[in-house]
């Protein structure tokens, strides 16, 4: 199994910055990416960015490009969102999931709320 603990939501005014952190244990060499999702209130869960573990290739929602950069630490099995220019829109919780291949998304962490004030 893996186990995926988020870290650095909070609340920012418009056009403020914040980073999320994911941090993974347990299985890690058994991840072939990580991706990070965001609930907002009455909303579907929705995708916002993932990666590749190995070759570090990322892909982005439409509504978060240029706007969001996601990246790791494999030394510290770690992986971050950078998310800047936010917007109230971005507000929800954040959650980070692995995937043992290009499937689905099999571990999941308790994400971690982002919240921009207008």
């Amino acid at each position: 199994q893996v186990q995926l603990v988020e870290s650095g939501g909070g609340l920012v005014q418009a056009g403020g910055s914040l980073r999320l952190s994911c941090a993974a244990s347990g299985r890690t060499n058994t991840i072939y990416g990580m991706g990070w999702f965001r609930q907002a209130p009455g909303k579907e869960r929705e995708f916002v960015a993932s990666l590749i573990w190995s070759g570090g290739r990322t892909n982005y929602a439409d509504s978060v490009k240029g706007r969001f950069t996601v990246s790791r630490d494999n030394a510290e099995n770690t992986v971050y969102l950078q998310m800047n220019s936010l917007k109230p829109e971005d507000t929800a919780r954040y959650y980070c999931a692995s995937r043992r291949s290009a499937g689905v998304y099999t571990y999941w962490g308790q994400g971690t709320q982002v919240t921009v004030s207008s």
